[in-house]
């Protein structure tokens, strides 16, 4: 595919009868310069080439959007070294938001599938992943290095597609991200299952869907997601799991929260210190 969505392209497969010659006559190119274009060549490649292509190919919008990444990324004008990210901070008001929530599990995320921050709910749902001493958490690397991922994941095999195919999509999103590249280094030097579906260059984001779990203290959970992306904070995004009414796993969620109230202690609350404990012995004396 081009870069994944032309060279050698799955979506070509996918496509019955359609050849290599017809998407350039479908794009309006000629077949030599197609070619060019499934080889990466995409210097100077217009706009109007892009849509035909994303046309012809009968892309879907998360790979529309990689394809027009991929382009601008090929300019000389914004050729530019791999540069690490500031680190990414999860404002108060957002955390207030977070903790607002009670009836469903939700957490702050970034592109590179970390958890920033997350509500009681959302610590006690995902704490197999916080259970690991690397912070910050990261979902991609729990999914492929962790030997209770499919323990947890009702879905493996799905979740492990969604993680490598929201990472291309953010690769062909910033291609300069050096922490990006350097966790799709680890993961692809660690295992094989993230080899062989990076290979495979799926491209797709998730707004909603259902996930299953199996949690260590509640069992199995049946759960929709939403995404919703926080305008003032490029990069983040807040996700929501909620049980459908009435369902078990509403009260499995439930039983979740009686639980995590109990021995939840978020990891951004401040320790009381021995000072703190003098203050309040002399203030009650």
């Amino acid at each position: 595919m081009l870069i994944g969505l032309l060279a050698g392209s799955p979506r070509i497969e996918q496509l019955p009868g359609l050849r290599r010659e017809e998407v350039a006559v479908l794009a309006g190119v000629s077949l030599p310069y197609y070619t060019r274009l499934e080889r990466g060549d995409m210097n100077g490649v217009s706009q109007g080439v892009l849509e035909a292509l994303a046309r012809a190919l009968e892309l879907d919008d998360a790979e529309r959007a990689h394809l027009f990444d991929l382009a601008r990324a090929a300019q000389p004008a914004v050729a530019r070294p791999r540069r690490r990210q500031t680190k990414q901070r999860v404002r108060p008001e957002v955390q207030w938001t977070l903790e607002a929530i009670t009836g469903a599990a939700a957490f702050v995320g970034n592109q590179r599938l970390d958890i920033l921050a997350a509500n009681q709910l959302g610590r006690a749902l995902f704490s197999e992943l916080y259970a690991a001493p690397a912070r910050p958490v990261n979902n991609a690397r729990f999914v492929f290095l962790d030997p209770r991922a499919e323990a947890f994941y009702g879905d493996w095999e799905r979740v492990a597609g969604e993680c490598v195919a929201i990472l291309r999509w953010a690769a062909g999103r910033d291609p300069h991200d050096r922490d990006l590249s350097d966790l799709v280094g680890e993961l692809a030097t660690q295992s094989e299952a993230f080899r062989t579906r990076w290979a495979a260059h799926d491209v797709r984001f998730h707004n909603t869907g259902v996930k299953q779990f199996h949690h260590p203290v509640v069992g199995e959970l049946s759960l929709s997601y939403n995404r919703l992306d926080l305008a003032a904070d490029h990069g983040l995004t807040i996700f929501t799991y909620a049980a459908e009414p009435g369902s078990r796993s509403e009260a499995a969620l439930n039983l979740l929260g009686s639980w995590a109230a109990t021995v939840d202690r978020p990891e951004s609350a401040p320790r009381s210190t021995k000072a703190d404990g003098e203050r309040r012995d002399t203030q009650s004396a």
